[in-house]
Protein backbone atom coordinates (compact mmCIF):
# COMPACT_ATOMS: atom_id res chain seq x y z
CA UNK A 1 0.00 0.00 0.00
CA UNK A 2 1.43 3.68 -0.84
CA UNK A 3 0.95 6.46 1.66
CA UNK A 4 -0.51 9.46 1.21
CA UNK A 5 2.05 12.57 0.72
CA UNK A 6 0.32 13.84 4.02
CA UNK A 7 0.73 10.48 5.59
CA UNK A 8 4.14 10.53 4.86
CA UNK A 9 4.09 14.29 6.52
CA UNK A 10 2.49 12.48 9.56
CA UNK A 11 5.59 9.51 9.87
CA UNK A 12 7.79 12.06 9.71
CA UNK A 13 6.19 14.17 13.02
CA UNK A 14 5.86 10.43 14.69
CA UNK A 15 9.85 9.76 14.36
CA UNK A 16 10.34 13.08 15.64
CA UNK A 17 8.19 12.86 18.80
CA UNK A 18 9.61 9.02 19.18
CA UNK A 19 13.50 10.69 19.04
CA UNK A 20 11.88 12.93 22.07
CA UNK A 21 10.56 10.52 23.86
CA UNK A 22 13.84 8.57 23.64
CA UNK A 23 15.76 11.04 24.64
CA UNK A 24 13.37 11.89 27.37
CA UNK A 25 12.99 15.62 26.44
CA UNK A 26 8.65 14.90 26.41
CA UNK A 27 5.68 13.68 25.98
CA UNK A 28 4.82 11.74 22.57
CA UNK A 29 4.71 15.02 20.42
CA UNK A 30 6.19 15.77 17.01
CA UNK A 31 5.08 18.68 14.56
CA UNK A 32 6.14 18.85 10.86
CA UNK A 33 5.88 21.97 8.69
CA UNK A 34 5.51 21.89 5.09
CA UNK A 35 5.62 24.49 2.68
CA UNK A 36 4.87 23.50 -1.25
CA UNK A 37 5.23 19.95 -0.20
CA UNK A 38 8.49 20.52 1.07
CA UNK A 39 9.45 19.89 5.24
CA UNK A 40 10.77 23.27 6.40
CA UNK A 41 10.77 22.49 9.94
CA UNK A 42 10.50 19.13 12.10
CA UNK A 43 10.38 19.95 16.05
CA UNK A 44 9.33 17.17 19.31
CA UNK A 45 8.40 17.88 22.95
CA UNK A 46 10.60 19.46 25.21
CA UNK A 47 8.97 20.63 28.24
CA UNK A 48 10.69 18.09 30.08
CA UNK A 49 14.47 18.59 29.23
CA UNK A 50 13.49 22.23 28.83
CA UNK A 51 11.76 22.47 31.95
CA UNK A 52 9.25 24.63 30.48
CA UNK A 53 5.59 24.05 29.64
CA UNK A 54 5.52 25.75 26.59
CA UNK A 55 8.40 23.85 24.92
CA UNK A 56 5.60 22.20 22.60
CA UNK A 57 6.28 20.77 19.31
CA UNK A 58 4.01 22.47 17.40
CA UNK A 59 5.78 26.00 18.98
CA UNK A 60 8.96 24.73 18.30
CA UNK A 61 8.06 24.34 14.58
CA UNK A 62 6.26 27.49 14.30
CA UNK A 63 9.47 29.33 15.74
CA UNK A 64 11.71 27.17 13.62
CA UNK A 65 10.18 27.35 10.50
CA UNK A 66 9.92 31.55 10.62
CA UNK A 67 13.36 31.65 11.43
CA UNK A 68 14.36 29.35 8.00
CA UNK A 69 11.90 31.42 6.49
CA UNK A 70 12.51 34.82 7.82
CA UNK A 71 8.68 35.90 8.30
CA UNK A 72 6.02 35.40 10.95
CA UNK A 73 3.17 34.98 8.55
CA UNK A 74 3.11 31.05 7.49
CA UNK A 75 0.02 31.28 5.46
CA UNK A 76 1.69 29.31 3.00
CA UNK A 77 2.44 26.29 5.26
CA UNK A 78 0.67 23.00 6.56
CA UNK A 79 1.43 21.38 10.47
CA UNK A 80 1.22 17.84 11.11
CA UNK A 81 1.54 17.12 14.41
CA UNK A 82 1.11 14.03 16.56
CA UNK A 83 -2.19 14.94 18.87
CA UNK A 84 -4.43 17.81 18.84
CA UNK A 85 -2.84 21.25 19.63
CA UNK A 86 -3.57 22.26 22.42
CA UNK A 87 -5.16 25.85 23.46
CA UNK A 88 -1.63 27.34 23.02
CA UNK A 89 0.12 25.87 20.33
CA UNK A 90 -4.19 26.86 18.48
CA UNK A 91 -3.71 30.17 19.70
CA UNK A 92 -0.02 30.17 18.17
CA UNK A 93 -1.31 28.36 14.70
CA UNK A 94 -3.65 31.25 14.03
CA UNK A 95 -1.06 33.65 14.75
CA UNK A 96 1.23 32.29 12.55
CA UNK A 97 -1.47 32.21 9.74
CA UNK A 98 -1.46 28.55 9.09
CA UNK A 99 -4.62 27.42 7.04
CA UNK A 100 -4.29 23.35 7.65
CA UNK A 101 -3.63 21.48 10.36
CA UNK A 102 -3.30 17.52 10.43
CA UNK A 103 -3.21 15.53 13.80
CA UNK A 104 -3.09 11.96 15.00
CA UNK A 105 -4.68 11.48 18.36
CA UNK A 106 -7.03 13.82 19.93
CA UNK A 107 -7.64 15.13 23.40
CA UNK A 108 -9.32 11.61 24.51
CA UNK A 109 -5.95 10.18 23.02
CA UNK A 110 -3.92 12.65 25.33
CA UNK A 111 -5.92 11.70 28.54
CA UNK A 112 -5.53 7.96 28.37
CA UNK A 113 -2.12 8.32 28.48
CA UNK A 114 -2.23 11.03 31.35
CA UNK A 115 -2.28 14.00 29.65
CA UNK A 116 -4.74 16.58 30.25
CA UNK A 117 -6.38 18.88 28.13
CA UNK A 118 -7.26 22.70 29.60
CA UNK A 119 -9.39 22.65 27.04
CA UNK A 120 -11.95 26.15 26.25
CA UNK A 121 -12.93 28.80 28.86
CA UNK A 122 -11.40 26.79 31.59
CA UNK A 123 -9.09 28.95 33.43
CA UNK A 124 -6.44 27.53 36.63
CA UNK A 125 -5.48 31.23 37.58
CA UNK A 126 -7.41 34.88 37.97
CA UNK A 127 -6.94 38.10 35.83
CA UNK A 128 -7.35 42.02 37.13
CA UNK A 129 -7.11 44.75 34.65
CA UNK A 130 -4.49 47.19 36.05
CA UNK A 131 -2.48 50.20 34.42
CA UNK A 132 -5.12 50.37 31.60
CA UNK A 133 -4.19 54.37 31.23
CA UNK A 134 -0.30 53.57 31.26
CA UNK A 135 -0.36 50.90 28.44
CA UNK A 136 -2.89 52.69 26.57
CA UNK A 137 0.27 55.41 26.11
CA UNK A 138 2.51 52.69 25.32
CA UNK A 139 -0.22 51.26 22.70
CA UNK A 140 -0.49 55.32 21.37
CA UNK A 141 3.15 55.14 21.13
CA UNK A 142 3.65 52.01 18.75
CA UNK A 143 0.16 53.17 16.47
CA UNK A 144 2.17 56.34 15.83
CA UNK A 145 5.40 54.40 14.69
CA UNK A 146 3.45 52.85 11.89
CA UNK A 147 5.18 49.43 11.90
CA UNK A 148 3.36 46.45 10.24
CA UNK A 149 0.34 44.69 12.28
CA UNK A 150 0.00 41.27 12.53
Amino acid sequence: MELKKTDKYMLEAINEAYKGIKQGHGGPFGAVLVQKGKIVAKAHNTVLRDNDATCHAEMHVIRNGSKKLKRFDLSDCELYTTGKPCPMCKSAIQWAKIKNVYYGCDYNDAKAIGFVEKAGNSKSYKEKKICSKECKELYSEYKKLKLPRY
